[in-house]
């Protein structure tokens, strides 16, 4: 009898065993637990930076637009203006172009307004990054006389941009009460060109005394002393 027992416990523990060695293939894709095979069962490496599972951050298109200065999610101050301080002058900003697209308009985030104001000969336009304007905006006055919030702004002449750098500007000419008629901006001060010298800042002014946007402007006469008073980081962006 103690025999038979034997015999049986025996099969037994070989069972055991065979189904323990089953198991530890099957749960580690075939490499025996505990071994290289086993890390599959561990933490899934996170996606490679800027791979397709990578966050990326808002993007223009996801607000059915084309290119921006930056989120308008993040243009939550207003830069201030003076007729006396930014009257005449061509503003640059530069904004650059990772693909080609068909540039039909300008959004501008307007902020605030002045009822009273009188304007007259004010402009959006687009420079490529020799200075050439390559379209213009009629007389943008009235729109900036009414509801304050982003609205786009078409061009006389849409056209193919390619990728690269460009230039908005924007030309102001009037009467109008300081700090009424402002525009959405990021606030970012005279950091805003850090790193950056002309004919390459991201916030500038050339000429003074301007009543049109000019055909050509010389991005080497780039200057910051009207940025660096508050007059900076316009938000714009490109439909």
């Amino acid at each position: 009898m103690r025999t038979r027992t034997t015999t049986a416990t025996t099969r037994l523990a070989a069972a055991l065993t065979a189904l323990l060695v089953l198991t530890g293939c099957s749960s580690s894709g075939g490499e025996p637990h505990g071994k290289a095979g086993s890390a599959a069962s561990g933490p899934a490496a996170a996606p490679a930076q800027g791979g397709t599972g990578g966050f990326e951050g808002p993007r223009p298109q996801d607000q059915n637009l084309l290119a921006w200065t930056g989120d308008p999610n993040d243009a939550g101050h207003v830069t201030a203006q003076s007729a006396a301080g930014v009257g005449g002058r061509v503003t640059l900003v530069r904004i650059v172009l990772r693909e080609q697209i068909t540039w039909s308009n300008i959004w501008l985030g307007l902020a605030g307004i002045d009822p009273g104001a009188q304007l007259s000969n004010c402009y959006l336009g687009v420079y490529d990054d020799k200075g050439t304007l390559l379209s213009a905006t009629a007389d943008i006055s009235p729109q900036l006389m009414t509801d304050a919030v982003a609205k786009p702004l078409p061009l006389a002449k849409p056209f193919t941009a390619a990728p690269g750098t460009y230039f908005i500007a924007l030309l102001l000419n009037g009467n109008w009460a300081t700090n009424a008629l402002t525009l959405k901006s990021t606030g970012a001060g005279i950091s805003v060109n850090a790193g950056l010298t002309p004919p390459r800042l991201r916030y500038s002014t050339v000429l003074t005394g301007q009543t049109s946007l000019p055909a050509t402007v010389n991005l080497a006469e780039q200057a910051t002393s009207t940025i660096n008073t508050g007059w900076a980081s316009q938000w714009y962006a490109v439909s």
